[in-house]
């Protein structure tokens, strides 16, 4: 095992792996990251789903049954993936036992096509966690404004959730009063408020990408690269404030557990800056780290695990983040356009899956 993975993992941050494939299952890939990496977690998307089936034969012999019996492509490819997720699941079971359920999980996105029918989301969150049946799955379910009640819904009902494409704080806040409101539902029900589990994937390194290239228009190039990290770091001083208020109190006394910030998107785009650096300047106890396997290969080589990176550093993230203003950057404007090229890409990579497996569907 790698020494620095060890201090990551003894400092309260749980590696999750970004990706998965057939062929990383059946190659018992996935088992070796578990012992060799420190890996807990796998968490996956539509984008990872379509790099997945445009590589290798893996998918050959069930894309065939399925052509032979006849099968609609969207109801394909739910076959196809949640049989991929089962098999993680699987494979991840001995670490959901052994740290009491908090770990162990893979998740699984709703159609990214739904990320604004909050109806529509919550139907097919129920058809998921029905179809792949495993205590350790957790559905994943947009952040944008109609995916909000269908986070509260789905909680309330027992199905773990995985909140993704968190890119503002404001909005960051109000999934967390939605998760909250899920947990108050579920305990009104009667549910065993431990079994329920949640995460808010807040994204990294596109809050980069995007503030980069209008800083690069404003002429401050000086600010470059410090946006997302400081972001991300203000997230957690949000999800301090609700840990410490009484509605969570009352719920944790009733046995709910935390909805942890999970750092998502943390594979570094620009080859100038460290390529570990939305890793090692992101760790605070009780946050979730999920890493393409380039990121994890880098950070067990030579991140830089110093201790916590981000309780001691709130004043210098409220400075970026005004230095950022005061420099002509329009926030607001930012995660919007975040938040709706991320839906975009996700339904773009749908459709790429859905292509990839009608051309496939070959008795």
């Amino acid at each position: 095992m790698s020494e620095i993975l060890n201090k990551l993992s003894g400092q309260g941050v749980a590696i999750w792996l970004d990706d998965i494939s057939r062929e990383r299952l059946r190659t018992g890939n996935l088992e070796q990251l578990i012992r060799d990496k420190n890996v807990v977690g796998v968490t996956s998307n539509p984008t990872i789903f379509a790099n997945a089936l445009s590589k290798g034969d893996a998918y050959n012999a069930q894309l065939h049954d399925l052509a032979v019996r006849g099968v609609e492509v969207g109801e394909a490819v739910r076959a196809i993936t949640t049989y991929d997720i089962r098999w993680a699941a699987d494979v991840l079971r001995p670490v959901y036992d052994a740290t009491g359920g908090v770990d162990g999980r893979v998740s699984l996105e709703v159609d990214p096509r739904l990320a604004r029918e909050s109806e529509k989301t919550i139907a097919e969150a129920r058809a998921l966690w029905w179809l792949v049946d495993r205590p350790n799955l957790m559905i994943k379910i947009p952040a944008t404004v109609e995916g909000l009640p269908a986070i509260t819904q789905a909680l309330s009902e027992g199905i773990s959730i995985n909140v993704t494409l968190i890119f503002s704080l404001e909005r960051y806040r109000a999934v967390m009063d939605a998760w909250l409101a899920g947990l108050e539902a579920a305990q009104a029900k009667g549910l065993s408020l431990a079994s329920i589990e949640s995460v808010a994937s807040f994204f990294v390194s596109r809050v980069d990408t995007e503030i980069d290239k209008r800083l690069d228009k404003l002429g401050k190039p000086e600010l470059k690269g410090k946006a997302g990290i400081a972001n991300a770091r203000l997230a957690y001083a949000a999800f301090e404030e609700v840990m410490n208020s009484e509605r969570w109190q009352r719920l944790r006394a009733a046995g709910a557990r935390p909805q942890r910030p999970l750092w998502a998107s943390t594979g570094v785009k620009n080859p100038e800056y460290s390529d570990t650096m939305y890793v090692d300047q992101l760790v605070a106890p009780g946050t979730v780290n999920t890493m393409p396997e380039k990121t994890l290969d880098a950070t067990a080589d030579h991140a830089n695990i110093t201790g916590d990176t981000v309780r001691p550093f709130y004043e210098q993230a409220w400075n970026t983040m005004a230095a950022l203003k005061d420099a002509g950057v329009d926030y607001d404007d930012v995660v919007k356009v975040l938040e709706d090229e991320g839906v975009e890409k996700f339904e773009a990579s749908w459709n790429e899956l859905l292509e990839s497996v009608t051309k496939n569907l070959v008795p």
